[in-house]
């Protein structure tokens, strides 16, 4: 990230295709999994798999000072008014095997929380399920 001259931060998005020959202190490489990269659309062919690890390297070589692959839990998939809570889980990019994963410092967001039972504390939100109901039958 930069600076502007007000003092605020600005952020450069890019794809990795167009950051071949760029570089920046702190490089976010979003949704590192397999179906993102690797693309599901690439992996017909041994040299469309080569070609995403190659391009994998070049995004993560962009970073100067710090590099984050960011892999999320899980995808959300269409249709969540209708069915709720569908989703996905994601997997790693198998171009990060569980055998080189120890050089990498693992990081979760938000940090798990710490209670007596060893359980995830969750907000006590309260949910009027009745009035809900009735409101999609109106």
């Amino acid at each position: 990230m930069g600076k502007l001259a007000s003092g605020v931060r600005s952020a450069i998005l890019s794809t990795i295709h167009s950051a071949k020959g760029q570089e920046w202190k702190k490089v976010f490489v979003l949704n590192a999994v397999d179906g993102c990269i690797p693309s599901d659309l690439a992996v017909g062919e041994c040299d469309e798999i080569e070609e995403e690890r190659r391009l994998l390297y070049v995004a993560m070589t962009r970073a100067k000072d710090s590099l984050h692959l960011i892999t999320p839990q899980r995808f959300f998939v269409h249709g969540q008014a209708s069915r709720g809570d569908r989703h996905v889980y994601a997997s790693r990019t198998r171009f990060i095997p569980e055998h080189i994963i120890d050089r990498f410092e693992l990081t979760s967001w938000p940090p798990p929380s710490a209670s007596t039972d060893g359980r995830m504390n969750r907000p006590n939100a309260q949910l009027d399920l009745k009035s809900k109901m009735r409101g999609m039958w109106r």
